[in-house]
């Protein structure tokens, strides 16, 4: 194989509410922290068994961060693409330390909410995942002259 590939896709649940940050330049950039799980049937005990693996997700799209900050709450189920990225750092201490995430870049990186919006209210987010919103209002169909309420459905239709 001539290349390789650095790509990570997760579907979980946010543990707490995006941590929302800002650049020296102003630049917004946002944290989430989701929990994936795994469940299966002990083979011994037969009882339920489950493992929940935390993940670090650091968005410096400003497109994304916007719509995470927005939207995303805690407990909300999303999807996340992006790369993996190891940090080293030195805490106060002067130890060491390394920190693993998952980093959607600028122009690289896909959010998507899975759960609908909760209360109803707001522009919905963009079902492609990419950050944009749509204000359109929902589209209906007139209501029919008979005042059966069957506006969308013609009988004419032979399927």
């Amino acid at each position: 194989m001539a290349g390789s590939l650095n790509k990570v896709m997760l579907i979980g649940n946010l543990g707490r509410d995006p941590e929302v940050r800002s650049t020296q330049a102003g630049k917004k950039v946002v944290t989430l922290n989701i929990a994936t799980s795994e469940t299966w049937k002990d083979r011994t005990s037969g009882e339920r068994q489950e493992r929940t693996e935390w993940h670090r997700v650091v968005i410096f799209n400003e497109r994304l961060a916007e719509t995470a900050e927005q939207y995303l709450r805690k407990g909300a189920k999303v999807y996340v693409e992006g790369a993996m990225q190891t940090r080293k750092w030195t805490d106060q201490a002067g130890v060491e330390k390394y920190s693993t995430e998952v980093v959607l870049q600028q122009f690289r990186g896909e959010l998507a909410m899975l759960d609908g919006r909760r209360d109803g209210s707001g522009p919905a987010p963009d079902p492609d995942g990419y950050g944009r919103t749509s204000t359109r209002p929902a589209q209906h169909a007139p209501p029919s002259a008979d005042g059966g309420g069957r506006g969308e459905f013609d009988d004419e239709i032979p399927f």
